[in-house]
């Protein structure tokens, strides 16, 4: 157990939400973004919200480049670019995720249909919510945190989508995108911040309402992103500042949950 850094004969489980050092019941002060040692209370200036982390969210910007640029291919080869279907284009045929190709041991389409969309609108949507969130989140977590939970929320939106959809080829980076939504309404309840008042909770609600009565959408890979991403902050984040655990282990728990999620879609895929 950690000591209080101002009185070292106290033991505590709490951590200054701005420095981060444990301080003890005495020295701790409420704020509005969790709570503060008497140091960082005093700090108005300084206040630490979401994105609190000076570093571009350059990672964001590179996910975004390269759905872009797969984008572009797959009009180029002959994709819609209003939408309709994955039809007309080998690269969208032959990165689409579904149970056949799975079973067959197609197992990269369980990436790469996550940086395929179907139509410009399906993008353009997409990447506005990554752009959004990624600039909330990176910055907050680090690039690393935030590749992880990307990656495992990716592959845990495609595991959801073969669950739900077994028959449907998918494809489009919502997975990874709810993903985003759920782990960063994880980081803000570990911040003391309101996910519902930030208006993030709205926009979870909002796109789950529209998940659930709009045709064609991919409720599993909805759903299996925003699960994925959720998990994969409570360990990086609730996990890490509750148990201390090394960051080394904390990324091979995020491994094993992407390693979950492939082997889980092999198995319903290979059930078929």
């Amino acid at each position: 157990m950690e000591t209080c850094y101002r009185h070292p004969n106290r033991e505590t489980g709490v951590r200054c939400s701005n420095c981060e050092r444990p301080i003890c019941p005495d020295c701790m002060t409420t704020t509005p973004v969790g709570m503060r040692c008497p140091e960082c209370a005093r700090q108005r200036t300084k206040t630490r919200t979401i994105r609190s982390a000076s570093d571009e969210p350059t990672l964001t910007y590179i996910l975004i480049g390269i759905n872009v640029l797969v984008a572009l291919g797959a009009i180029l080869g002959g994709a819609s670019a209003t939408g309709g279907g994955i039809g007309g284009s080998s690269l969208l045929q032959d990165g689409a995720v579904s149970r056949a190709e799975i079973a067959d041991g197609e197992y990269w389409r369980l990436i790469t249909a996550g940086f395929l969309h179907a139509g410009f609108f399906h993008l353009l949507f997409n990447m506005l919510s990554l752009y959004i969130l990624g600039g909330l989140l990176e910055p907050a977590v680090g690039r690393l945190r935030f590749g992880l939970i990307y990656f495992v929320s990716l592959l845990a939106g495609s595991f959801g989508a073969l669950l739900l959809t077994p028959d449907a080829p998918t494809v489009g980076a919502s997975g990874a995108i709810f993903g985003l939504m759920g782990a960063t309404a994880i980081v803000m309840r570990n911040r003391g911040m309101s996910v519902m008042e930030s208006g993030l909770g709205i926009w979870i609600v909002l796109n789950l309402v529209i998940t659930f009565s709009v045709p064609n959408i991919s409720v599993g890979g909805h759903i299996g992103g925003l699960l994925g991403g959720g998990l994969a902050a409570i360990v990086l984040v609730d996990l890490r500042d509750r148990v201390r655990l090394p960051e080394p282990v904390l990324a091979l728990m995020c491994g094993g949950m992407a390693a979950v999620a492939v082997a889980g879609a092999i198995a319903v895929s290979s059930s078929a």
